[in-house]
């Protein structure tokens, strides 16, 4: 029986641990945390969205990180599988808006909760509290090969093989500290750039910004350019803050946008605050409501348009006096008024941390790793999942599916005999 050692307790470690131990290994997970799943516990606002109901080739469309490495350990653990599994763990699922899949009890811990009666069947041995320094190789010069590994307490652990799923520098609060990249780099592994993704964005107008803190605009829609090209739209919700905007269409805007604004680069943020209107419909609406208030002073019909607090920025970006009457407001006016509300426009400068970020965007390079197996190219029986991998998508439950797909088939593959 192959003796595998996983690294990691998080949502592909334990999914690697329950499909090495089911194709007959015997299996040790340890976990540097008092508990398992630390980072499922909070994602979803502590709801877990586990995956994504769409057909596969649209989860893959979501995928923005090297999308094709993925095609065998999507076929290995399709998103219908992954239902399948926490339905018969114990966990009933339910759809959502999106096609995002939740637990039906709308609480994180009862994924964990099937996760760990799944190890438990299967004699998941679960070390918590216990920290890996190193991996262990063999002394052999022609191949490199891992042998183990070495606790933090000095103990050395031998195993045929060791599945790597210790996330990346996302939410660290949670354990997430990138040692697993410490660990790859030292089989000879690569490296990409990291930086956080689905992660609020900081714009330059910080002081509007602060000013409309805590407004929530429904129904709009975000784009974000780079001179002329378009780098991101999207419809949906949005959240200003006092550092600059967050809310979904943000945090997806962050995942295309991030390695541009690591660069220092500024990107043009515009807001269609009605994209369900043209411009000429736009321009109807306004001459009827001034036609209908011509002795009030401007501000005090916008609300009719916008929320209150969003008012000030409006007229600002227009360039019209607040207090100036319906009735003399000029034609190029409410052109500016119009274009002012198809297109508010602010300039992101960069992004929040990785305290808030879902996701680790960049990792371990993806050409290190055989797609077939996850098993790395550069030191035999050492095998890699999740986040750890240069690997990230969209929000909508797409990043925990490439988690449980990646898990899975590195369990697999580790538990594989091997011919000597």
């Amino acid at each position: 029986m192959r003796e595998i050692i996983v690294v990691g307790g998080g949502a592909a470690g334990m999914m690697a641990a329950v499909a090495a131990a089911e194709a007959g290994a015997s299996v040790t997970l340890l976990e540097k945390n008092e508990k398992l799943g630390k980072k499922i516990y909070i994602t979803g606002k502590g709801r877990c969205n586990l995956t994504n109901a769409a057909p596969m080739r649209e989860v893959q469309a979501q995928v923005v990180s090297n999308p094709r490495f993925l095609y065998s350990a999507f076929r290995a653990l399709t998103n219908e599988d992954v239902m399948r599994f926490f339905e018969r763990a114990g966990c009933a699922l339910k759809i959502e808006r999106g096609e995002r899949v939740f637990p039906v009890s709308d609480h994180a811990s009862d994924v964990i909760r099937a996760l760990e009666r799944e190890m438990q069947a299967k004699g998941v041995r679960v070390r918590l509290n216990t920290e890996v320094r190193e991996l262990l190789f063999s002394a052999e010069a022609e191949e490199r090969r891992v042998t183990g590994v070495m606790l933090t307490n000095g103990d050395k652990l031998p195993a045929d093989a060791v599945i790597l799923a210790t996330g990346g520098l996302s939410y660290p609060a949670t354990g997430s500290t990138g040692d697993g990249y410490r660990f790859a780099e030292s089989a000879g592994m690569a490296l990409t750039e990291r930086c956080p993704s689905l992660v609020p964005l900081l714009l330059k107008e910080q002081e509007s910004c602060a000013a409309m803190q805590g407004l929530s605009l429904k129904n709009v829609t975000i784009t974000l350019k780079d001179g002329k090209k378009k780098v991101y739209e999207g419809f949906g919700e949005a959240l200003f803050t006092h550092f600059g905007m967050s809310g979904p269409l943000l945090l997806s805007a962050s995942a295309l946008a991030g390695p541009l604004l690591r660069t220092k680069k500024e990107l043009e943020l515009r807001i269609d605050l009605k994209p369900a209107l043209t411009e000429e419909q736009l321009e109807q609406r306004l001459l009827r409501e001034f036609d209908e208030n011509k002795n009030k002073s401007l501000k005090n019909i916008l609300p009719s348009l916008f929320p209150q607090s969003l008012i000030p920025e409006v007229l600002r970006q227009s360039g019209i006096s607040g207090e100036k009457k319906v009735r003399d407001i000029t034609k190029a006016e409410r052109a500016k008024l119009r274009q002012a509300t198809k297109g508010l426009c602010f300039t992101a400068i960069g992004l929040r941390g990785y305290n808030e970020a879902v996701v680790t965007k960049g990792g371990v390079a993806v050409r290190a790793v055989s797609p077939n197996t996850m098993e790395s190219k550069t030191a035999k029986g050492l095998y890699l999942a999740g986040e750890l991998l240069d690997l990230d998508a969209m929000t909508g439950g797409f990043n925990l599916q490439i988690a449980w797909s990646t898990g899975a088939l590195a369990g697999r593959s580790a538990a594989e005999p091997k011919a000597e």
